[in-house]
């Protein structure tokens, strides 16, 4: 029997649609591997085992999704008498289901490149998030691309790929089976996804040491259903733990060089000598500025003038790691001073009010507390998680449509957003109210969109022309702020929520997390350079301590203005891997209860395995669950001195 005669002895089966879909389904997942290969191509480690490795395990992940995939369609196959699928509505209905299938298979390759085009990943927890936020995440597609010219070309696609397939669709209808012995098959049919469900594991595509064969060599929609159902990671079911007591005395021994009493947990009392300087503060944290977009970190295109006079006349930061590589994740770092923990940010996990924030330590010393966002402050949680943390929260909500010069899916032109703020500021100031102000910028994000006339390059053209922009932002805002009565008795604090990009070969790419960061205070800051290694959740405790505060901290960060060298280390982290970054070295704490030690190349990322460093691991393994330990036993909470 040939090949062509057994195809065609399948499909004459009552559950040939079955095996239809789940060719399509393969098909269309090679080749969206091989188009992702192909773009991919100069980051892929090229040998005969990575290609297989690849396409094996890429095949097998296929099947995996076109177990969960062909359920519907098994379904109606058992349950729908032979009298009426042997009939012409029962075609019509196969038709309209197949062109369903083969829309959604051809959408969702389109979807993967786009996606991959922007995170070299497979679908993760950030398409997952996107199925929340749909108001913005359809803005922002429908900005930046062409998308009634794109679902136009899908849909004649689709009616072409379904035309050509009408031989092959409809010919299970023509006989009959019993309903006993399509209850087998399809029960066996049925057992498949129930399998893959508990016996398929995800770090099977986890087999190389280069990221992109690793992600290449799964599949997409498998990959969307495994981040739904794992979007938060419970730290001690998934990572290497120590006992409590174990972890309580490390930390102690981390953070007690930062305090002068008891310790318990984190919690410590933070004591400097001498009259605390209430200077105002105003942290803007910056969409997506990665350190490599400054002048002064080598870049040759002059997209920072603004930013990179600041550094001149401030400290400069030059050695300063993102906790992740989300805008939830900065700002996690920026408010909570904690490191990442697996999963989703808390900034949107249930029971996340009256944490210990910096907002909260602000409010505390007689602050008022800002958090001002140039969106509406509903996505990603913002309102909610900042509103219960001792911030007032501003919103674009608080313009109106005539002071608004531009706008797009994620809020308003940068330039807006900062005239709100020194509109916000001014109040606190003339109410004679100390203020703390997190600002937080949208335009450097895609679709790369702003007002027309403020620099030389175009809008919607790409990434440098938003860094410009947002660069030119700043720079107008601190020559406004300059006229204010206030200024002199400011700190600015600018930093990035994270970088502009997260891909590379490894598993954590150290160069794609450094990010820059500004103080800057003219007659208070004196100028130079900050080379310390510092993590993001080190940012608020030093903002403090340069304040020369008083207070009873629960920060992991700690003031690295007075830390001593062996004490410096920073945190980076996807939603599932955990690096710790120390002496030269990077652990890597993954959810399958391993730890690795690498040795970094800070300007590449790229890292080789070296012997086991137990002590960092130790340490890596301490601040991680103790992170967790914390939050979800409620003993991260704020507790105000005052009576």
């Amino acid at each position: 029997m040939s090949i062509k005669q057994k195809i065609n002895k399948i499909l004459n089966n009552r559950f040939g649609p079955v095996f239809l879909v789940s060719a399509l389904l393969c098909g269309i997942s090679l080749l969206t591997r091989l188009s992702l290969l192909v773009y991919s191509a100069s980051s892929v480690d090229w040998s005969i085992l990575n290609l297989l490795k690849i396409f094996i395990i890429g095949l097998f992940y296929d099947l995996a999704a076109a177990s969960f995939a062909v359920i519907p369609i098994v379904i109606y196959l058992w349950l729908m008498p032979s009298k009426w699928y042997n009939r012409k509505f029962s075609r019509i209905l196969l038709f309209i289901y197949f062109f369903f299938v083969v829309f959604t298979l051809i959408f969702n390759a389109v979807s993967e490149w786009f996606f991959w085009e922007e995170f070299s990943v497979r679908y993760n927890f950030i398409a997952v998030d996107y199925l929340v936020y749909t108001t913005e995440v359809i803005g922002n597609i429908r900005q930046s691309y062409p998308i009634n010219s794109i679902m136009v070309g899908l849909v004649v696609v689709t009616a072409l790929a379904v035309y050509l397939l009408r031989n092959y669709i409809t010919p299970s209808t023509t006989g009959k089976s019993s309903f006993g012995k399509r209850t087998k098959i399809a029960l066996v049919l049925l057992c498949l996804p129930v399998f893959t469900y508990f016996c398929v594991s995800h770090k099977l595509k986890y087999l190389s040491k280069n990221q992109y064969v690793n992600e290449l060599s799964g599949n997409g929609m498998y990959d969307f259903g495994f981040a739904f159902w794992n979007n938060q990671l419970d730290y001690n079911t998934f990572y290497k733990t120590l006992p409590i007591k174990k972890t309580e005395s490390i930390l102690s021994h981390l953070l007690q060089e930062d305090s002068t009493s008891t310790f318990k947990n984190t919690s410590r009392n933070i004591s400097n000598t001498g009259t605390e300087n209430k200077m105002n503060v105003v942290l803007i944290s910056v969409e997506s500025l990665s350190a490599e977009f400054m002048t002064a970190f080598g870049n040759t295109q002059h997209i920072t003038p603004q930013l990179d006079s600041l550094a001149k006349e401030g400290l400069l930061f030059d050695n300063l790691y993102a906790s992740g590589t989300r805008t939830v994740r900065g700002l996690e770092a920026l408010s909570l001073c904690i490191p990442p923990t697996p999963g989703q940010s808390i900034v949107k996990r249930p029971d996340n009010h009256n944490l210990f924030t910096l907002g909260s330590v602000f409010r505390d010393k007689g602050y008022n507390s800002r958090f001002i966002y140039g969106g509406y402050g509903y996505f990603d949680n913002m309102n909610e998680f900042f509103s219960n943390n001792g911030y007032e929260v501003t919103d674009r909500s608080a313009l109106q449509d005539a002071e608004i010069h531009y706008s797009n899916i994620w809020g308003v032109a940068d330039e807006d957003l900062f005239t709100l703020s020194l509109r916000e500021l001014d109040k606190d100031y003339k109410n004679n109210k100390p203020f703390f102000a997190q600002i937080m910028t949208v335009s450097n994000h895609r679709p790369y969109t702003y007002p027309e006339g403020r620099i030389d390059i175009p809008s919607h053209t790409g990434r440098e022309g938003a860094v410009k922009y947002t660069d030119y932002a700043i720079g107008k805002f601190i020559r406004e702020a300059k006229q204010k009565p206030w200024f002199s008795n400011t700190l600015f604090v600018i930093v990035a929520d994270h970088c502009a990009s997260s891909a590379g070969k490894v598993q954590l790419p150290v160069d794609k997390y450094h990010i820059p960061m500004i103080f800057y205070s003219p007659g208070h800051i004196t100028p130079g350079k900050f080379e310390k290694l510092t993590a993001q959740i080190d940012i608020g405790p030093t903002i403090l301590g340069y304040l020369n505060f008083s207070y009873n901290s629960k920060f992991f960060g700690q003031d690295v203005f007075r830390m001593k060298n062996s004490d410096e280390r920073a945190f980076i982290s996807t939603y599932q891997s955990l690096g710790y970054i120390k002496n030269g070295k990077l652990i890597i704490l993954d959810p399958n209860k391993k730890a690795a030690t690498y040795k970094p190349d800070f300007t590449t990322g790229n890292a080789v395995t070296i012997p086991a460093d137990q002590k960092l691991i130790n340490e890596a393994i301490t601040n991680y669950q103790m992170a967790s330990y914390l939050y979800q036993n409620g003993l991260y909470g704020f507790e105000s001195k005052k009576k």
